[in-house]
């Protein structure tokens, strides 16, 4: 009879931080507490672990734990990008957890890693020609939000893991006029370099607006310019941009979310051609399922497709919508379950 096992695990952002106590057995993962703690009213990722473990009734004896964190991952060592968190260490989160080991991500190899444990109904298809199936092959995950993250998942002929990349920083590269005076206005924004995630991106979707709206190009209904002029965050702006694009009661709202579609397409099939992504694409991030009928439209799928002779190997990869909001999370926790229960020759 199998033995139940504890791990703990933990989704770090600049904003918020989300934890989780899993239960593993017989080769998944139960949740069994949950909490999620603003980020910035706490001075260390330990802090934070303390006070969830304290929540938890009797403490935990812990197998393992995994955190994916926004930053770069070095030797075991990361300092957050958008916290004033002194560098965390895997050695002195273990010993904040209690456990006898503690692994670092990068949140986006996290999140990687989660999407192979969702059911078929948190996967939205976006491919309707996409061949079903299993993932088998390399498959690879963009997510945009507050930025633009992506991640590989490796196939070594038996199963998947997750590389990090910093592909969100590269080089936006245009494919229409309209992209091309994109390019030239946003290369003046930011001193020469334009990215991907100055597009893809909670900043970047606000920066398209402005672009679009500065050509002159879509008519601005009365009521788009009254809701824009009384709120000031990022957030909320998106969020009426969007409203009114998908309702389709304003040209220019809905030029915006078309061309971010287009340009997200384009980007996903630009990764899905680096590693032959035979395995398929995830989309993940928090903007995705809110432009979700946006992305079902086709504009995405038409960016994605338009690679000349390639475009034939692209139709047939699956491009699927995850909507589960805990995919990083659950990624983090199986990572470790894996590797507390991998051979030890492996």
């Amino acid at each position: 009879m199998s033995t139940a096992e504890m791990y703990l695990a933990g989704d770090i952002g600049g904003t918020k931080t989300s934890m989780a106590l899993m239960e593993g057995l017989d080769g998944k993962l139960r949740f069994e507490h949950e909490q999620t703690f603003k980020s910035d009213d706490y001075g260390s990722l330990e802090s934070i672990i303390t006070e969830f473990l304290a929540g938890c009734g009797d403490r935990p004896q812990l197998r393992g734990a995994c955190f994916g964190v926004a930053g770069a991952i070095i030797d075991g060592r990361c300092r957050t990008t958008n916290l004033p968190w002194t560098e965390m260490s895997e050695e002195g989160l273990a010993l904040a957890a209690g456990a006898p080991r503690v692994k670092l991500l990068n949140d986006l190899e996290a999140m990687a890693y989660g999407m192979l444990f969702l059911p078929p109904e948190e996967l939205v298809e976006l491919n309707p020609a996409a061949n079903p199936g299993p993932v088998r092959g390399h498959a690879v995950v963009l997510a945009a939000g507050t930025g633009l993250g992506e991640a590989i998942l490796s196939w070594d002929g038996e199963r998947h893991r997750p590389i990090a990349s910093e592909g969100g920083h590269c080089s936006f590269a245009p494919q229409s006029e309209l992209e091309v005076e994109l390019w030239r206005y946003l290369r003046t924004q930011f001193h020469g370099h334009v990215s991907y995630e100055r597009i893809l991106s909670g900043p970047g979707f606000l920066n398209l607006f402005g672009f679009l709206r500065q050509t002159g190009r879509y008519q601005e209904s009365p009521a788009l310019e009254t809701e824009l002029a009384a709120c000031s965050e990022i957030g909320k702006r998106n969020g009426v941009i969007s409203k009114h694009g998908l309702a389709g009661t304003d040209q220019l709202c809905q030029a915006t979310l078309d061309l971010f579609a287009s340009i997200y397409g384009a980007e996903a099939g630009n990764l899905a051609l680096k590693c032959m992504a035979m395995g398929g694409v995830f989309i993940g991030g928090g903007i995705a399922p809110k432009l979700l009928k946006s992305l079902q439209s086709g504009t995405f799928l038409e960016g994605f497709l338009a690679k000349g002779r390639f475009a034939s190997i692209l139709k047939t990869l699956p491009v699927r919508v995850a909507t589960n909001p805990k995919t990083p999370i659950l990624g983090a926790g199986y990572h470790i379950y894996h590797a507390m229960s991998a051979p030890k020759n492996r």
